[in-house]
């Protein structure tokens, strides 16, 4: 049995990835090295490949994997688009692997899309290789010392920012195979044994799918949880689909089970590829088609442009890209509850983004519904973005833990969301009606008839007394003030004797939080 250890290929467009997926691999699925047409006809990777590379098991690891009964260590290899426009592509790649080789071309250092597929690595695995490309290309012996030393201080720097461990930085030329056994050597040195969760539901990330006449559909891909046999029942939820596993291959050899990490082909009874192309296979009624979904929103520190309520930002879930509208709220727990206040954020500001007396939510809500499954991992992108901007496109990053699949959660859902905007409003007073009552004007609008809402709130006056708004008071917006002490004479005095010039001398305040999604009186929409 084999540990798979599945390493992401990723770096800018024409860094030379898949020329070093090719020297790497001795395996090569059906999907590797470019055999698209349309990556043939264009020169660049436009899909996924994967191919893989046997070893023996590293000395350091060689113990705990005897003892998982694991016999030998594959790399399976995720070569990743690079070109800015196929950055869904990539951000569903980088969500199955382990470990990051960031590929860099020596000549042209760090370009924009390295610096976005070192976030998307900061965000999925952590664990890193740097890879300095095409030192064939540097001729000259002490231009190239210069020019590596240079690039491996400036990559050093950018990463002690990050939150990735000890990284290598490795040297080498894909295409004349110079320093490929170093590389080698250097994976294995970094290869570890992961945490396989085998007790969850089973979820496999689908990539390709094809017809094989007389046997069924292979659907390729990794297992992102779990574990599957042969005879097992698995579900197509997109297609709305069960299906029994009729066999299993991990690069062209049959096995009986796979589990968490594995990439493998698994042959279903029939049904027809076209319709699935890319998506999940899973468990029976674990995945589902989600509306919207609250998560504990965590920025990308790189994205230097707002995240503002009610603004469109397209979000990743596995291979799926969708746009969905951001409502920010906050509140003091770091897990969300449906029985908390939260206060309503405009824009995310980075006193928010710091906070430690408080964490930041978000309420998203999918334009079209999204497949997704509990805790899956969610990217927020501004992918409308000029793609030869030198900025970062990548915004936030969340797990799917509330998730909302009631296509009528607006009536069903939404009004138990105790959000919340702080308001104050201010008035003058009228008149005095006697040492304990006030009339009031100016806090509510004349055409408005909200008044009753507020009956039974607390105000303040401007000279330190405290009321409650008693009652509405005519048709004018008019509302009657009650203090449980009577005024003082002084203030009385000074209310009374105010010219039509001076009427806002004693002002009248009231403070309230007016929820968002409450739309009966059942739970008032305003409270203190």
């Amino acid at each position: 049995m084999y540990l798979n250890l599945n390493i992401g290929i990723l770096g800018h467009v024409d860094s030379g990835k898949t020329t070093l997926a090719r020297t790497l691999s001795a395996i090569a699925s059906t999907a590797a090295f470019d055999k698209n047409p349309q990556s043939q006809e264009r020169g660049i990777t436009l899909d996924l490949g994967f191919s893989a590379l046997q070893v023996d098991l590293p000395e350091h690891l060689r113990d705990q994997c005897v003892a998982h009964g694991y016999e030998k260590l594959q790399y399976t290899f995720v070569d990743c688009p690079g070109h800015a426009s196929l950055i869904r592509t990539i951000i569903g790649g980088a969500q199955i692997i382990d470990l990051m080789l960031l590929v860099i071309d020596s000549e042209k250092g760090i370009q924009p899309q390295t610096a976005e597929c070192l976030i998307i690595g900061e965000l999925t695995c952590k664990k890193l290789i740097v890879v300095l490309n095409k030192i064939d290309t540097l001729v000259d012996p002490q231009q190239r010392k210069k020019t590596l030393d240079k690039l491996r201080k400036g990559i050093t720097n950018v990463l002690s920012k990050m939150a990735f461990d000890e990284s290598p930085i490795v040297a080498i030329s894909a295409g004349t195979g110079e320093n490929i056994q170093l590389l080698v050597d250097t994976l294995a040195e970094k290869s570890f044994l992961p945490h396989r969760s085998t007790d969850l539901p089973f979820m496999f990330a689908v990539d390709h799918c094809f017809a094989i006449k007389g046997q069924g559909t292979v659907c390729t891909g990794t297992v992102l949880q779990g574990k599957l046999g042969v005879n097992d029942d698995v579900e197509i939820p997109k297609l709305k689909l069960h299906r029994k596993v009729k066999s299993i291959q991990m690069f062209r050899k049959s096995c009986q089970t796979i589990r968490q990490g594995d990439r493998a082909g698994i042959c279903i009874t029939q049904f027809d590829p076209k319709a699935l192309e890319r998506g999940i296979v899973c468990a029976t009624n674990y995945a589902h088609y989600v509306h919207a979904c609250i998560t504990k929103l965590t920025r990308v520190k790189y994205f230097k442009r707002p995240i503002r309520s009610k603004a469109k930002f397209h979000v990743t879930c596995g291979y799926e890209t969708v746009l969905a509208t951001v409502l920010l709220f906050r509140g003091r727990s770091e897990t969300f509850s449906y029985d908390e206040q939260y206060e309503y954020l405009e824009e995310l500001s980075d006193t928010d983004t710091n906070a430690t007396n408080h964490h930041v939510f978000t309420l998203l809500e999918f334009e079209k519904p999204i497949l997704a499954f509990p805790n899956a991992l969610i990217i927020g992108s501004r992918l409308d973005s000029d793609i030869h901007a030198a900025d970062c496109r990548l915004a936030f990053s969340g797990r799917l833990t509330y998730i909302i699949r009631d296509v009528k959660y607006h009536e069903t859902v939404l009004p138990g969301l105790q959000i919340f905007k702080q308001k104050t409003k201010t008035g003058s007073i009228q008149r005095v009606v006697n040492e304990r009552e006030l009339i009031a004007t100016g806090l509510f609008k004349k055409s408005g008839n909200s008044r009753q809402a507020f009956v039974g709130l607390g105000i303040s006056l401007s000279s330190g007394e405290r009321g409650i708004i008693e009652d509405t008071f005519g048709a004018s917006g008019k509302v009657k003030l009650r203090f449980g002490e009577p005024i003082a004479a002084h203030v009385l005095e000074r209310i009374g004797n105010n010219k039509a010039s001076q009427q806002e001398d004693i002002k009248v305040e009231l403070s309230f939080k007016k929820f968002l999604f409450r739309k009966d009186d059942k739970h008032k929409k305003v409270v203190q």
